[in-house]
């Protein structure tokens, strides 16, 4: 017991929390803008794996990390505005495009991978570009603070910057206004002159730029390689994230953090005599622990309210 208790007090492990906390924050962003305007966006998994395989292949070909990076993002916005046009055009179902996105991304991104290398495994055939890691000046030579935030990677700078632009976004700016309003009552929205399928549009497109950067962290930043199914459940984690959260950055940005914490917790403790298995699962509970408080407390004050 003291050893997981000095494991989980150290610098290594506060670093280690915060960078696999990265994609499924970028991806919880993602499902907070959708969701904010009235849409769920189930294909969050899927975006991930294009957005992870995306950032590889243009890497290679460009030999730059920073086109792969912005390539994954460009197929992020891309996956998402073909679901936005499906969904909102010919009226398919978000829940049905949203599996569709998720089991062609499955098999798809195998199939190209095979295309592309021969290997339906990993990419590690390409000689595929990471982003860089970022040493903060000043902040690196601050005891324990200079260990915990200095030294990631690049992407990781920009999911914090994006909390800080989702919310004065969705507080401050128009847009951000027009986004609640569709989500909280698009009727109203409409009568007041709002173009609700255009904000919604825009909204999934903004879902899938942050997903696709979450993609992209994890095949040029978490590590330098693309693998099958590498998103490992994080798009549904990022769902769960932002519900918890209860549509809220500051909320999500927490759950998100929560959720790094079990990933975290989960990697530290292959270093002891547990089973890979078990450990494997851990994320996965934190998911569904976490999902029924939320509907505990959901349902509580719902019965609150109806007294």
């Amino acid at each position: 017991m003291d050893t997981i208790l000095d494991m989980i007090f150290s610098t290594d492990f506060a670093f280690s929390m915060i960078r696999v906390t990265t994609p499924i924050l970028l991806a919880t962003l993602g499902a907070l803008i959708s969701d904010r305007a009235g849409i769920v966006n189930i294909g969050l998994e899927g975006i991930m794996i294009m957005a992870a395989l995306s950032g590889v292949l243009f890497s290679t070909l460009s030999q730059s990390a920073l086109i792969g990076f912005m390539g994954a993002v460009l197929i992020g916005i891309l996956i998402s505005a073909i679901m936005a046009y499906f969904v909102l055009k010919f009226k398919t179902h978000i829940i049905l495009g949203g599996i569709a996105i998720n089991l062609f991304a499955s098999g798809g991104s195998v199939f190209i991978l095979y295309l592309v290398t021969g290997d339906k495994g990993t990419s590690v055939s390409l000689a595929s570009k990471v982003m860089p890691n970022i040493s903060i000046p000043i902040l690196r030579d601050i005891p324990i603070i200079g260990d915990i935030l200095s030294g990631h990677n690049v992407i990781t700078y920009l999911a914090i910057l994006s909390v800080i632009i989702v919310y004065l976004m969705l507080n401050k700016t128009s847009l951000g206004m027009k986004i609640r309003a569709v989500g909280e009552n698009f009727h109203a929205a409409e009568s007041v002159g709002i173009n609700v399928n255009k904000i919604q549009f825009l909204a999934l497109c903004l879902s899938g730029l942050f997903t696709g950067m979450g993609g992209a962290f994890l095949s040029m930043g978490y590590v330098s390689w693309f693998s099958r199914n590498m998103s490992a459940g994080r798009g549904w984690i990022a769902l769960a994230a932002e519900a918890m959260g209860r549509g809220t950055t500051i909320g999500s940005t927490l759950t998100s953090l929560l959720f790094g914490f079990a990933d975290a917790f989960a990697n530290s403790l292959q270093v002891l005599n547990i089973p890979a298995e078990l450990v494997s699962t851990i994320p996965y509970v934190f998911t569904v622990v976490g999902l029924c408080i939320y509907a505990i407390i959901a349902t509580k004050n719902k019965g609150n309210r109806g007294v």
